[in-house]
């Protein structure tokens, strides 16, 4: 396209983003105001704290090795400096006029404010005495996905295995002081977690921790690759599977046994404003839990509407709960092992690669891999996770993974998902670091669920049944709405919930119980992803209508992925600027 070409090209040569453009005139056709110095002065300073406070090499960029030598501190007193420095920025930032900024710095402006926001809520609820969940832990994570380039990078690694009983030590510290005022992660969601931290105690090749090191880079001298090997071991036999050992311990005498046995969030301390404040800072909007509850039982009918006409479609006779229970049972849905599955996503991902030419504006170029969930997390996992440098796709316990949800979750998570989705805002241009850094899950995991309805729209899903495993997926979400708020708000029981999607979705048992203790120990996050899709179905409707046969998705998913992640309020405003740049292009043209 030419006008794809331009703007291309506009970037290339140093302009700003579509998206940016579209605001930078005014009513009048004026130049909108130039960038508040003040502004941008806030933003660098916080972000050079931001470096120091969490241990990452200065003016480094995401897709490296960005660690130092040590870990971060996350004491009381570290995170009370971190508070008192982000509360006197907010009130800075909040000093300047909005009105007097350029469309970019509205965007950062949002951005940055929304940001520092929850990490001073978040702190004034001490949420780091409870720094872990169902399936997301500080104890994991800390040994990469893949091995390092560089020697220098290994020399890091090794202090910052170093640092990891200084680390864990802390983080015990703070939930002995969760446990002694209630705050703790639910006891129910926590079983078998324990688990996850076994691998990390052995002292030797088995750890994995030396996996890092056993697939070295040829660059680096062979010399220097055994002595880095040598120093690895020791450094696991020392100082980290100690640690783990420690920690597996405390896990198992004394935080386990004293987590609460409640599931709301209403019973945690200032249980009831903290739930709203959760709600705010997942989907960066002022809903109540009510009005989400109400939004997710209409969508539930919606799309369960959808799933009758879909097992019709397929030729099942039965009922609805006969056809679900066909879909969990029968052995042509499973993949007989894991590259079988992993060989499907890898498909659907190349699948999408010849749609995106007529779909993007801006291909990037980072490059994402898929990988098989890691051993010791895959028991408790979530069926799939995408990110900058890969795309992790459960393969334990095969007969709960049905194929026909592969193509959905691959879209979701790879491509043009997660890992496609993180690599635009890593090469988006002229964006400053904290932007590249935040993430919103409102506008993230909106985006990954808008890129499974697009799915559709392309001709991906081949057949009634993947079809079907994408409804399931949306159904998933919609219920979401009602079983987070139902368990949080409305005294739902864990078992309450499990039957909800046991009765609306093809999910299958196991993941149905991992989905349900997610949400129990991670209030309100699963509230983002409904409400981000809704925001972005609803834009593009909007652009359709106003736009009629002048519509064309690239330049409409630029003006999406060109913002990077933003609050969906500041999402919906530069959707509005870009609809109607696009109409007085139209008008112009004509």
């Amino acid at each position: 396209m030419i006008r794809a070409r331009f703007l291309i090209a506009a970037l290339l040569l140093g302009g700003t983003s579509p998206i940016a453009v579209a605001g930078q005139q005014t009513a009048a056709g004026a130049a909108a105001p130039a960038a508040d110095p003040r502004l941008k002065a806030l933003y660098d300073a916080e972000w050079a704290f931001r470096e120091r406070e969490f241990a990452r090499l200065p003016g480094s960029q995401r897709g490296e090795a960005t660690g130092s030598d040590h870990l971060p501190s996350v004491t009381p007193a570290a995170q009370q400096r971190r508070a008192a420095y982000w509360s006197d920025m907010l009130a800075k930032v909040d000093a300047i006029p909005v009105e007097g900024l350029s469309n970019e710095d509205r965007m950062n402006h949002a951005v940055f404010r929304t940001w520092l926001w929850q990490e001073i809520n978040n702190i004034e609820y001490r949420t780091y005495e409870a720094p872990f969940n169902s399936d997301t832990f500080f104890w994991t994570g800390l040994n990469p996905r893949s091995p390092f380039a560089r020697a220098d990078d290994y020399q890091r690694y090794l202090g910052r295995m170093r640092d990891i009983p200084r680390y864990f030590d802390e983080q015990i510290a703070n939930m002995r002081a969760g446990l002694k005022r209630g705050y703790t992660v639910p006891r129910v969601s926590i079983e078998n977690r324990d688990k996850t931290i076994e691998p990390f105690t052995a002292a030797g090749a088995s750890n994995p921790f030396h996996k890092a090191f056993d697939a070295m880079p040829a660059t680096i001298p062979a010399a220097r690759r055994q002595a880095l090997r040598a120093e690895a071991e020791a450094v696991i036999r020392d100082s980290v599977a100690p640690a783990y050992t420690r920690l597996l311990r405390f896990m198992r005498e004394e935080y386990m046994p004293g987590a609460r046995t409640t599931i709301d969030a209403y019973s945690l301390p200032n249980g009831r404003a903290f739930y709203q404040d959760r709600i705010r800072e997942f989907t960066t909007l002022d809903l109540t839990a009510d009005q989400i509850h109400a939004i997710g039982l209409k969508e539930v009918a919606r799309i369960d509407a959808d799933m009758q006409a879909t097992m019709k479609e397929a030729g099942f006779q039965g009922s609805f709960p006969e056809f679900l229970n066909f879909l969990r049972t029968d052995p042509q849905f499973y993949a007989r092992s894991p590259k079988e599955l992993l060989s499907l996503s890898a498909y659907v991902v190349k699948k999408m690669d010849g749609k995106l030419k007529d779909n993007f504006e801006t291909l990037p170029r980072y490059r994402f891999t898929i990988l098989p969930v890691p051993d010791e997390l895959a028991p408790i996992y979530t069926s799939g996770r995408g990110g900058l440098d890969s795309c992790l796709m459960n393969t334990y316990a095969l007969p709960s993974r049905p194929l026909y949800s592969i193509p959905a979750l691959t879209l979701h998570e790879c491509n043009p998902g997660h890992s496609f989705q993180a690599a635009v805002a890593l090469e988006a241009p002229l964006r400053p670091p904290f932007r590249q850094e935040t993430y919103f899950s409102g506008y993230g995991e909106g985006w990954g669920l808008y890129t499974e309805w697009l799915g559709k729209e392309l001709g991906i899903y081949e057949g009634p049944y993947e079809e079907f495993g994408r409804q399931t997926f949306e159904m998933w979400r919609a219920a979401r709405l009602v079983v987070d708020t139902g368990i949080h708000t409305r005294g739902w029981t864990r078992q309450q919930a499990i039957d909800y999607f046991a009765k609306h979705t093809a999910l299958a048992p196991l993941d149905i119980a991992n989905e349900v203790d997610r949400y129990i120990a991670w209030p309100a996050q699963a509230l983002a992803y409904k409400l981000g899709e809704l925001s972005m179905r609803r834009m593009r409707a909007k652009a359709e209508a106003e736009l009629g046969d002048r519509f064309d998705p690239a330049p409409f998913h630029s003006a999406i992925l060109d913002m990077g992640s933003v609050p969906l309020p500041t999402f919906e405003d530069q959707m509005e600027r870009f609809i109607a740049a696009e109409k007085a292009s139209a008008r112009a043209a004509n």
